[in-house]
């Protein structure tokens, strides 16, 4: 199966991929490399999860809450680079987390994403390195945003 099969396979809805809001973009092609800026919660009717993961959202929320942003960036992908099939590998995920200053399951939030791309394009080429990191606050109360970088064919 490839990355789109899988993808539908799944049974999960991407949301309408977003428009930078300041002054960036949202990816960047380079070589056979795409750079995805980060990213937040974006829902199929364009609103964003917000909370802090520790008082408005626990865990489980968070880790739901990485597992759209990941649903976020496979609709850029699929928006701006035409099929998720034009990915070769994950080369790298930085998931940022908006938690409270004793919350410490910043990894196992931002498996929602990491989960997401595993099952996508499969656990050899899905799962990259990876950093998880907590901060205390994220653009509009966002409970988590995610970078990536990826490998093209």
């Amino acid at each position: 199966m490839n990355a789109e099969e899988r993808f539908n396979k799944l049974g999960l809805r991407l949301p309408p991929a977003p428009t930078p809001l300041g002054v960036y973009k949202p990816y960047v092609i380079d070589g056979k490399y795409l750079y995805l800026s980060g990213h937040g919660p974006v829902r199929e009717d364009k609103t964003l999860i917000i909370g802090r993961i520790g008082s408005e959202l626990d865990v489980e929320e968070g880790k739901l809450a990485a597992r759209q942003v990941g649903l976020t960036m496979l609709s850029t992908i699929h928006t701006h680079i035409g099929s998720l099939d034009k990915i070769k590998r994950v080369i790298k995920v930085l998931g940022m987390v908006n938690c409270t200053p004793d919350f410490e399951r910043h990894p196992y939030v931002i498996n929602g994403c990491s989960e997401l791309f595993a099952a996508v394009w499969g656990e050899e080429n899905g799962i990259g390195v990876r950093s998880a990191v907590g901060f205390g606050s994220l653009p509009d109360n966002i409970p988590v945003e995610i970078e990536a970088l990826f490998e093209l064919y």
